[in-house]
């Protein structure tokens, strides 16, 4: 499975190791992501998502409901239907 927010659509990016001599190799930045089970009320159902840990504080902030409907009106699929 891929290393990608659902939501947001971040994903891991690269750069550099830079040592104390400042010699330098290829690494991965990774996304901070978590499988999070939402319950949506307005719906009535429960959606499974792979999220990134500022996207869950942004859902605690404003509501699951009102960030997928920000985010497919953004033009990210998320895979289940809104009203």
């Amino acid at each position: 499975m891929s290393r990608i927010c659902q939501v947001t659509g971040k994903k891991p990016i690269s750069g550099n190791n830079v040592s104390h001599s400042k010699r330098k190799t290829r690494r991965r930045f990774l996304p901070n992501l978590n499988n999070k089970k939402y319950y949506i009320p307005e719906t009535d159902q429960w959606v499974q998502l792979k999220i990134s840990a500022s996207a869950m504080r942004t859902v605690n902030k404003i509501g699951i409901y009102e960030f997928l409907k920000k985010q497919q009106k953004a033009g990210f699929d998320i895979g289940i239907d809104l009203k």
